[in-house]
């Protein structure tokens, strides 16, 4: 059959076929370009003009759509350029439109990658405007994270921070809300506690995993929940898994990306890759406790360095931590004896782990537990690690997750959890029924009883 001439196509109102994802053309000339991007902004907000499917993800589209219909033409073309970003500015790249909600992804012929859009919008910004010092600092982790976790240093910070006069001076000086729960710092880190329990185990490859790992510790896991270090190991090493701590890290990359300080990114990649891709070589598999950095080397340095064999070497190797051990599971080599029940437990999915497409993996290996039953939550957070502590975001994080608040509170569980610590922090402390977030990997660990 020959095909009509593209002229004489119908044209699809949407596109029943796997997303495709194109490759982030940050280093090329047309990126950076102003015009061009106003140009594509247009373009893209027409369609979602004209769809709307994902107004209840994020303000980003309220905003889009209020700054379309209050203008005096009710279009596209009614909007101040100038007005742009901010759309962008709530964009906070949790790629759930993209991923479960748009039909015009690519291979549609709109070729819409909403997320990547305002990337390159926060990276123009960015370049030409820089970036607040609250915002610089929120978003260099391991300076931040190192400086304020030095022992009696994270005592006193700590103790700071849950003090009323120092978080209203915080908020009037740097704009950090008052009320928004700041993660506590741990002068003992998950890098010192796990390396007095590292245990050299036999390695046994079952399916797609080699039964040795390398556990990247992530800047929040390493200095505000490093406990959960101690849970990865105990239960990795439980099942047989050979564990390491990688043998040195910088932070994956994910805030600076979010900021749209692509420089900082490649930095930071250009310090950790060739790390991660020697383990590779030595036979490990990777994973890592928090979402957004096991997706930023699934997903985002792999779309930014498509042709960088160490990148995509590195990808290949990365694993959630709940698919890897699903997939020993799946090859027998999980072990299913469990000492205690877990009872009902609420469990708030990560965007940052759904937009992986690995499913729902952390709850398939606690619904192993018996007598426990485990509802999973597919709703977003709002907190995006800085949009939910910002003064002036802060509001719309809460408004964000209150349909997850309002259901696990409906559930009135026995247990919450989140695979992201600052998620399920953000949801218990708006929750009127549960008092704290755990992560997976501990109620995993109480099972075995270890």
């Amino acid at each position: 059959m020959i095909p009509l001439p593209r002229a004489q196509q119908v044209m699809k109102e949407g596109s029943i076929d796997a997303p495709t994802r194109h490759p982030l053309d940050w280093q090329s000339e047309d990126f950076w370009d102003k015009d061009s991007l106003n140009h594509e902004l247009e373009r893209v907000f027409d369609v979602c003009h004209g769809c709307r499917r994902c107004v209840s993800l994020c303000d980003a589209f309220p905003t889009m759509f209020d700054l379309i219909d209050e203008s005096d033409t009710m279009e596209v073309d009614g909007v101040d350029k100038a007005d742009y970003g901010k759309v962008a500015e709530q964009c906070y790249l949790c790629d759930l439109c993209y991923l479960t909600k748009c039909p015009y992804v690519p291979p549609h012929e709109f070729n819409v990658d909403f997320p990547h859009l305002m990337l390159r919008a926060k990276a123009q910004k960015f370049k030409n405007q820089g970036a607040s010092l609250r915002d610089r600092a929120l978003t260099s982790t391991d300076r931040l994270l190192s400086t304020t976790s030095i022992p009696l240093i994270d005592v006193t910070v700590n103790a700071l921070n849950n003090t009323g006069v120092f978080r209203k001076a915080l908020s009037a000086s740097l704009d950090i809300h008052h009320e928004a729960p700041l993660p506590k710092l741990h002068s003992k880190t998950l890098r010192k506690r796990v390396k007095p329990l590292l245990e050299s185990q036999e390695p046994k490859p079952v399916g797609s995993t080699t039964g040795k790992v390398a556990l990247y510790a992530t800047c929040y896991g390493n200095y505000n929940s490093p406990e959960v270090g101690e849970d990865f190991v105990k239960v990795f090493q439980h099942n047989g898994i050979h564990i390491d701590i990688v043998p040195k890290e910088q932070c994956c990359g994910m805030p600076k990306l979010e900021l749209g300080d692509l420089n900082s990114v490649d930095a930071l990649k250009q310090a950790n890759i060739p790390v991660l891709a020697k383990l590779v070589d030595e036979g490990y598999d990777l994973t890592a406790p928090i979402p957004s950095c096991v997706l930023m080397y699934k997903q985002e340095l792999p779309l930014m360095y498509p042709d960088d064999p160490d990148v995509i070497k590195v990808q290949k190797a990365f694993f959630d931590p709940f698919e890897y051990l699903w997939a020993r599971h799946k090859g027998d080599a999980l072990k299913t004896e469990f000492t205690s029940a877990l009872g009902s437990v609420a469990y708030q999915v990560a965007c940052h782990q759904r937009v992986q497409n690995i499913g729902l993996k952390t709850r398939d290996v606690l619904n192993l537990i018996n007598d426990s039953d485990v509802t999973a939550y597919e709703r977003c957070s709002g907190h995006d690690g800085t949009y939910a502590v910002k003064k002036e975001t802060r509001d719309k994080s809460v408004k964000i997750a209150r349909p997850t608040v309002r259901k696990v509170d409906e559930q009135a569980p026995d247990r919450f959890i989140s695979d992201c610590p600052m998620a399920g922090e953000h949801i218990a402390h708006l929750s009127e029924k549960v008092d704290q977030a755990e992560h997976p990997m501990t109620l995993l660990r109480e099972a075995y009883g270890l």
